[in-house]
């Protein structure tokens, strides 16, 4: 399986997206249950593309589920929550404390970061691995919110929470309705809208770290609401890749131990809603 997040990808569901030759592009079977089943013509888990049938790629005792992934989505979100309650909790933000807090909660993004790029370049998930960037990207949030809420903007953490649960519900809902149509054109644009959006990410950094002020102007004023909104939108687009992809894997019978992969692209994409929301919503509080 494969995570919509850049970094993250691994393995793609649909054919589109890789070289095959052409004895695997003939027909292996119809998947149903996927409004995209007339893509499907090949089962990356069957056991011979060439001559198995897509139902009977993986035996049904063993085949992903909905339910394994709404339990280990849930798994790896509990972490995130518990590890940045605990971090909230136990890293002070006063005024003699901060400079260590920060130093703690950016260690705990690198972690998280490397983590994320050892499981991105595995074969198989790995539970450790998931949990352990889960708990790590927890400690980065819980100390990087609580610092937004006690010195920038008081509050803004519960509206960016319930602004993170608002933007998924949407996506969710206009996913089911169809209003979201995932297939190429989509994924293309969406690849497109990242490469710029992280782009435009290194210039600010770069400029801000030698000495051009403010870098480009995305952490403040209008521009810098309109850059969160993207970031936001963007997000949105990549939890539709995620509904996407795991609705492939059920629709192929990928093994049940494929739904911690899909755990970790859903919890990724909801980490970036939630920073998103948290920088335009401290940028709009701070502005009144």
């Amino acid at each position: 399986m494969r995570t919509s997040n850049p970094i993250l990808s691994r393995r793609n569901f649909s054919r589109d997206s890789g070289q095959v030759d052409d004895a695997e592009r003939q027909p292996v079977g119809v998947v149903t249950g996927s409004p995209w089943a007339g893509d499907h013509l090949t089962n990356p888990y069957a056991t011979d593309r060439r001559l198995s049938l897509v139902k009977d790629a993986q035996p049904a005792a063993s085949a992903m589920t909905m339910d394994d992934v709404v339990v280990r989505t849930a798994t790896s979100l509990g972490t995130v929550v518990l590890a940045a309650a605990l971090s909230w909790v136990l890293l002070p933000v006063d005024s003699a404390h901060i400079g260590r807090s920060y130093g703690i909660a950016a260690g705990a993004a690198v972690i998280a970061f490397a983590l994320s790029l050892i499981q991105a370049f595995r074969r198989t998930p790995s539970p450790t691995l998931i949990l352990g960037y889960a708990a790590f990207e927890g400690i980065f949030l819980g100390g990087v919110s609580n610092a937004t809420s006690t010195y920038l903007a008081p509050g803004v953490v519960i509206q960016a929470v319930l602004g993170t649960f608002a933007v998924s519900a949407g996506v969710l809902v206009a996913y089911r309705l169809r209003w979201i149509r995932v297939n190429r054109r989509f994924v293309g644009f969406v690849g497109a809208a990242m490469t710029g959006f992280l782009l435009l990410v290194v210039a600010d950094v770069l400029l801000s770290a030698f000495g051009a002020g403010a870098g480009l102007g995305f952490d403040s004023g209008g521009l810098g609401v309109v850059f969160g909104v993207a970031g936001i939108l963007l997000g949105a687009s990549f939890l539709a890749l995620d509904f996407k992809q795991v609705e492939d894997a059920i629709a192929y019978g990928a093994p049940r131990e494929e739904s911690w992969v899909a755990a970790f692209g859903l919890t990724t994409t909801l980490v970036w809603i939630y920073l998103e929301a948290l920088r335009v919503l401290t940028i709009l509080n701070r502005e009144d």
